[in-house]
């Protein structure tokens, strides 16, 4: 850069500085805005500065300008604002703080991870969970003794991405016992990096609970582990009230991939929700047992063109496999 070019750098960021120390808080804030327009790293700096101004309107500009400068002076500068006396820019500071995506930010976050009061706590686990950072391990363990629910759901989230085995034990614990069903169902889809059947207990028990998206999540947790041992009671999921958890125990039939499931999934062929149709045409497929033949033969002339889909699908699988 010629010296020309670093004057007019220099001219300009100057500018933008006299107009955010603007006694008119209106003028601050269209500089933020122009900011935003023309912004590059050099510009940071003044984008934090105005994370401490004294009008609110500036500071969520500027809180909501620095999520694409992610920087050690930037989540400094923004963390503080969690406890904002605006409620607008406490929730923007929160946003910008789960958009983090370097793990160097981490420290700054686990500085206030044992912060009591739940806004921020959720903020700070939030960030973290993204992160994938092991020391967010113990204050997310800590987290999910909470007095606040969504305390405890965001803990669980940071647990369920650092895939430790040393948090299955309270996490089994949150499925099947805390009284908030999100952060049981939270807790149960997080047991999905559980290693053989150690978790089997907690999902089975949580494929009973009487929330349905739980059991829902559940049936879910159970498919992507492909437990054999759960197979009865995902067979058993396909008269759930909800449909919902029908559908997922019938994916979940798939994966595991036991001919066993073929009567009770040609039974849901026929269910007149055409979503489980699909998904139990597919679950088929995956299973590749010849006897789901004559079945799939009738559904090829179902009246919805993706369950038609699936089922064409699925007749090419079996034919393929046997």
């Amino acid at each position: 850069m010629n010296a020309a070019a670093f004057a007019t750098h220099d001219d300009e960021t100057e500018e933008f500085r006299t107009r955010l120390r603007h006694a008119d808080a209106a003028v601050r804030r269209i500089a933020v805005l122009d900011l935003i327009d023309v912004a590059g790293d050099e510009h940071a700096p003044l984008l934090v500065e105005a994370l401490a101004d004294t009008s609110a309107e500036v500071r969520l500009e500027a809180v909501r300008a620095l999520e694409a400068f992610e920087s050690e002076a930037s989540v400094a500068g923004i963390v503080p604002l969690l406890t904002d006396e605006d409620i607008e820019v406490r929730e923007a500071a929160a946003h910008a703080l789960s958009e983090l995506k370097h793990a160097g930010s981490a420290v700054l976050l686990l500085a206030h991870a044992y912060d009591e009061r739940p806004f921020v706590l959720v903020a700070i686990l939030r960030g973290l969970r993204e992160l994938r950072v092991a020391q967010s391990f113990e204050p997310a363990l800590q987290a999910l003794a909470h007095g606040d629910a969504l305390v405890r759901r965001e803990a669980v989230a940071v647990l369920g991405y650092l895939k430790d085995s040393r948090a299955l034990a309270a996490l089994m614990g949150l499925a099947a016992q805390d009284p908030e069903p999100e952060v049981r169902r939270a807790a149960t889809g997080a047991l999905g990096f559980a290693q053989g059947e150690e978790a089997l207990p907690a999902l089975l028990s949580a494929l009973e609970d009487p929330t349905w998206q739980v059991r829902e999540e559940a049936a879910t947790t159970l498919g992507k582990l492909r437990l054999p041992n759960a197979l009865a009671q995902l067979i058993s999921a396909l008269d759930d009230p909800y449909w919902q958890v029908r559908l997922r125990a019938a994916r979940s039939l798939g994966r595991l991939r036991d001919s066993q499931s073929v009567a009770p999934l040609l039974v849901t062929l026929r269910h007149e929700i055409s979503n489980l149709r699909k998904e139990s045409a597919l679950a088929l497929g995956e299973i590749g047992d010849a006897a789901a033949l004559p079945g799939l033969l009738l559904a090829e002339q179902d009246t919805d063109p993706e369950v038609r889909k699936s089922v064409r699908l699925a007749l090419e699988q079996i034919r393929a496999a046997t």
